[in-house]
């Protein structure tokens, strides 16, 4: 029934359905966890906006692929489609509860160019939640990148530091 109701037109049920992958997701074994994984990839033209993204992200696609290979996530970041590539960086959100930065990291710099408001605020969002476990981590990306990063996602990764902190980033960036 979830795998139906994601191809719904209506926005309603296509969010009820990936509330109801992830529920079946979290209590599967394994090899229904993968048909999960690999049916959520497959459906990712009906998961196009961001609460649908936010909502399912990492709780299916960053959990699957936390002990496996990461390239798939490097493949969304790379697409054409603004869905795939805020679903790459927002799964990794699974991987910063489990004190796990480097993909989070990589993802962010390859989507350091990208023309989006909503991925700007995605990748600015999980930076700061790296810098919430790993401020230091997160600061020394931040030299490395803030130059060259627009400025939704500046402000939303420093959402969190002192003013005066916040400031100096955001003038520097003039």
């Amino acid at each position: 029934e979830a795998s139906k109701l994601i191809e719904s037109p209506f926005h309603e049920e296509r969010f009820f359905s990936l509330l109801l992958l992830v529920d079946i997701f979290n209590r599967a074994k394994d090899k229904d966890k993968k048909t999960i994984y690999k049916l959520y990839l497959s459906k990712t033209k009906f998961i196009n906006n961001w609460d649908l993204v936010d909502s399912s992200a990492g709780r299916i696609v960053g959990a699957y692929l936390l002990a496996r290979d990461k390239e798939p996530l490097y493949v969304l970041a790379r697409s054409k489609n603004l869905w795939e590539r805020r679903i790459s960086i927002m799964s990794t959100s699974y991987f910063i509860n489990c004190d796990r930065f480097v993909d989070t990291l990589n993802i962010a710099e390859i989507l350091l160019g990208d023309s989006q408001d909503l991925i700007h605020k995605a990748v600015g969002w999980m930076l700061r939640e790296v810098g919430n476990r790993d401020l230091d981590l997160e600061e020394a990306f931040l030299r490395k990148h803030y130059k060259n990063m627009p400025r939704t996602m500046l402000r939303y990764a420093i959402e969190k530091f002192p003013r005066d902190k916040r400031k100096r980033y955001l003038k520097r960036l003039k």
